[in-house]
């Protein structure tokens, strides 16, 4: 993941610096005119849960030494939680670290629409631990269905996986010896799911943590159903709100990128015209900033 190219200092490195933050980690690429001089992998960073202060010294301890050798021209930081009263105060952290002559900040939904669609029409769609989609102009979004967070929404990402998975088998609904694996596997006991769903931070970091357990069982109906009935769901109640009739319908996020056959299944039977599916925005976003 770290690709990591020297040039002598002499040179007067220059380059501009994107990040991708989630729930659990942020990625930071280094571009120059296309090509990536450096990828480093740091803690998640949001605004929703972090005070400017802590987000600067993150910045500071963790991310700032490992970039200090180059001059950086711009940072664009895209992540979960930088709605439009918050970014100023991501803005302000950043700089605190990176005197950069350009520092934008967009949420995580803009970094899916500018990585799968860039400068043209689409739909673009997030389904990583959280999930999320709206319609893109090809400059602005032009429509957007409220996610809602895993307790009432965020159908088709990890947290709603790992939600429906745990449900169903603390309700004995999942087929035989499931339930005991699961627990087995993850070192768990009713008691310690209701503990991390209900009592301990960020759960849906928790049930998301779960959704490798669903992938490595997917030939089971009982988890295959789940998974089919969760993304029928992300469809019916938000993609489908869209003008998906006339536009391609695109996916950044793990779970789509691991899922990607079930995915497609859905989106068939609801007629539904599937584009790219990218693990990633940081290929598109790198594209973005450095077109052909």
């Amino acid at each position: 993941m770290n690709n990591l190219t020297h040039f002598p200092l002499s040179e007067g490195l220059r380059g501009a610096l994107i990040a991708d933050s989630g729930a659990t980690k942020t990625d930071w690429c280094l571009t120059r005119n296309g090509e990536i001089l450096h990828r480093f992998s740091s803690k998640g960073i949001s605004p929703v849960f972090q005070t400017q202060e802590e987000i600067a010294e993150e910045i500071k301890l963790h991310v700032y030494p490992v970039f200090k050798k180059w001059d950086i021209s711009a940072v664009y930081f895209y992540g979960t939680g930088c709605i439009p009263e918050k970014i100023q105060s991501v803005k302000n952290a950043v700089s605190q670290s990176f005197q950069a002559g350009t520092i934008e900040v967009y949420s995580d939904l803009i970094a899916a629409a500018h990585s799968l669609c860039g400068h043209s029409s689409g739909i673009a769609c997030i389904m990583g631990t959280g999930s999320n989609s709206c319609e893109w102009s090809g400059n602005e979004i032009v429509k957007q269905v409220s996610p809602l967070g895993f307790i009432l929404g965020d159908e088709g990402s990890g947290a709603a996986l790992g939600k429906q998975l745990v449900s169903d088998a603390l309700k004995n609904q999942l087929s035989e010896g499931l339930k005991e694996k699961l627990l087995k596997q993850y070192n768990l006991s009713q008691a310690d799911i209701i503990d991390k769903v209900y009592r301990q931070p960020f759960p849906s970091r928790f049930l998301a943590s779960l959704s490798p357990f669903v992938l490595e069982n997917i030939g089971d109906p009982s988890i295959r159903n789940i998974v089919e009935r969760s993304f029928t769901d992300f469809f019916e109640r938000n993609v489908m709100q869209y003008n998906y009739q006339k536009n391609n319908v695109n996916f950044v996020g793990s779970i789509a990128f691991y899922f990607e056959e079930i995915l497609k299944e859905a989106a068939k039977k609801k007629g539904i015209q599937i584009g790219k599916i990218e693990k990633s925005p940081m290929p598109g976003l790198v594209e973005y900033y450095n077109p052909l």
